[in-house]
């Protein structure tokens, strides 16, 4: 079921995306070789609770921490460890608050310290992919309108498009209706509807498209080991366009 949020609702939504974004911003700021990903985890816990939130992701299905840190082939949901940063690793931070109920998601991909090429322009088509998808939402748009922006320009810089993780649905449930692929067809799929909120989040990768679960249940790599990018944020469907919820830089 697809819910229509109340301006409440929104509001709420809006005081947990700037924790989310906030939080961003801080780890930002920490992120260097060296430092663990256990390390870069606490500091998210500490400010998220600091600001009357809580982690979406800590417990949330079984999952052990409060953000997810994946590093370089690791896609999405690599679980923060000892592991220590080094330079050249690029690193995707997903983070996800609750206030009172309402959760925001967005996700970030950072160089640690100084990155290749490749991997740099890896970050910039996806955050530049996210946008484009996120230029698609307003009321009366179609879902396959966003998939089919993201998809169209990762294609055309060369990128492998992960198609069995999508965006979805956020309000109540960090999960919910509707999914929101990283694929489609313009004038396709539902119909977006003001107060709708959204996740969109492109998760790209320098090779193929296909993708595998580490032993530990969580952590899913790209197929053949190449790096993979993943930018994410939470988005209100308006009238004329889009709010979005989590920040921007």
């Amino acid at each position: 079921m697809i819910s229509i949020k109340s301006n409440r609702e929104i509001e709420l939504m809006k005081i947990a995306g700037r924790i989310n974004f906030e939080t961003h911003q801080l780890l930002a700021k920490n992120i260097r070789p060296g430092i663990t990903t256990q390390e870069l985890n606490d500091i998210a816990d500490a400010y998220i609770r600091s600001q009357g939130g809580i982690p979406s992701f800590l417990n949330y299905e079984g999952y052990p921490a409060s953000i997810c840190t994946s590093v370089n082939e690791e896609i999405v949901h690599g679980i923060p460890s000892k592991r220590k940063l080094k330079n050249g690793d690029i690193i995707s931070i997903d983070i996800g608050v609750i206030y009172k109920g309402y959760h925001s998601d967005s996700a970030w991909t950072h160089p640690v310290g100084t990155i290749s090429e490749k991997k740099q322009k890896l970050l910039d088509i996806t955050k530049e992919a996210l946008y484009r998808g996120i230029h698609e939402v307003k009321a009366g748009a179609r879902l396959g309108d966003i998939g089919y922006a993201i998809e169209s320009f990762a294609l055309k810089n060369h990128l492998g498009v992960v198609r069995v993780l999508v965006g979805h649905g956020v309000g109540t449930n960090l999960h919910e209706d509707p999914d929101v692929p990283n694929y489609g067809q313009k004038n396709t799929g539902l119909v977006l509807k003001k107060g709708m909120t959204i996740a969109i989040e492109p998760m790209l990768n320098l090779g193929t498209e296909k993708v595998y679960m580490l032993d530990d249940d969580w952590t899913i790599v790209t197929g053949d080991n190449k790096p993979s990018a993943h930018f994410e944020h939470t988005v209100l469907v308006t009238d004329d366009g889009y709010e979005i919820l989590t920040g921007d830089e």
